[in-house]
């Protein structure tokens, strides 16, 4: 009989472009294959851009995305058809982004029970100076609803207000009323690449802003399991690159992210890409071309976790 996989409390699933988004799914379907595991029982799910597509599809019931379900799903819900072009606008985007990492990452990470206001400062003022996106992500509310996803206390999406820099949890006590659809398409926002969502009068963008994983978010106490995906967290990229850059600084709120859970007396576990799966993925997120190899090398990753390969 094939070892069980643990089964987690909470569920994080971190941004990770549409490469990311299918690394995600290949690893929960492959470990819910080998390990007679059900993610979409889980407790409870965090869900950031790319991965707050997943967790909607899970917390509505249906099941992580297999290779042998086809090309259909490969991309993003709602996402253009091509990626956007490399402008001189886009470049100025992805610069002014590393920069809001660069000095509000530290602050906010020393910060993260307080609301990181200094870290929110920053990220608001970089934001306000961003050129925005062209790109629309209009049909993605209607996808995720097709799902059937409601925030019933279990599901959590992060998104960004743009205004103010600071980190909006959906489906949270006390968060703004949204359905899944809107907050899943505020929480695939990236800044540079596509408009604002608008709800309830306001903006927001991308949760991977504020932080690739939102570990600190789940709903987590004693002795709690928390699994969490990142498709960022064991790629071998280089730190003069943008990638690695936001490596990196993601890895170091990862960390202190993970620490704030440990202190509440969770347990946590994050899985990046094995070597097979990195060499797949590449560096280049937001490259179709890329999502079906990332979904087979995440599949026979999950294999491996769960207990049936090798």
């Amino acid at each position: 009989m094939a070892p069980t996989f643990p089964v987690p409390d909470v569920l994080v699933l971190a941004a990770g472009g549409v490469v990311g988004e299918a690394w995600m799914s290949g690893v929960l379907a492959g470990i819910q294959d080998a390990g007679d595991v059900d993610f979409r029982r889980v407790e409870s799910f965090v869900g950031t851009s790319a991965g707050a597509i997943i967790a909607a599809r899970l917390a509505a019931g249906s099941p992580p995305r297999r290779p042998d379900d086809g090309e259909a799903d490969a991309r993003e819900p709602g996402e253009p058809a091509a990626p956007p072009p490399r402008s001189a606008a886009g470049a100025a985007g992805r610069l002014a982004l590393r920069a809001a990492w660069g000095v509000s990452a530290p602050l906010a990470t020393a910060a993260l029970a307080a609301g990181a206001p200094a870290g929110a400062l920053a990220r608001s003022l970089v934001l306000a100076r961003m050129p925005t996106g062209s790109g629309s992500l209009a049909g993605i509310s209607q996808v995720v609803a097709r799902h059937g996803a409601r925030f019933d206390g279990r599901l959590r999406v992060v998104a960004v207000d743009r205004a103010t820099g600071r980190r909006i949890v959906f489906g949270a006590p006390g968060a703004p009323p949204a359905t899944v659809g809107e907050a899943v398409a505020a929480s695939c926002s990236v800044p540079w690449v596509f408009e604002p969502i608008r709800i309830g009068g306001r903006e927001y963008v991308d949760g991977g802003v504020w932080s690739l994983t939102n570990l600190d978010v789940a709903p987590a106490r004693r002795d709690t399991e928390v699994l969490c995906l990142s498709v960022t967290q064991s790629l071998p990229l280089a730190l003069h690159s943008p990638m690695g850059a936001l490596r990196a600084a993601g890895s170091l709120a990862t960390a202190a992210e993970s620490h704030v859970l440990q202190r509440r007396g969770a347990h946590v576990r994050t899985v990046g890409p094995d070597g097979a799966s990195a060499a797949v993925i590449g560096g280049q997120l937001m490259d179709r071309g890329r999502a079906g190899g990332a979904l087979a090398a995440g599949y026979r990753q999950g294999l491996a976790l769960g207990g049936a390969a090798g």
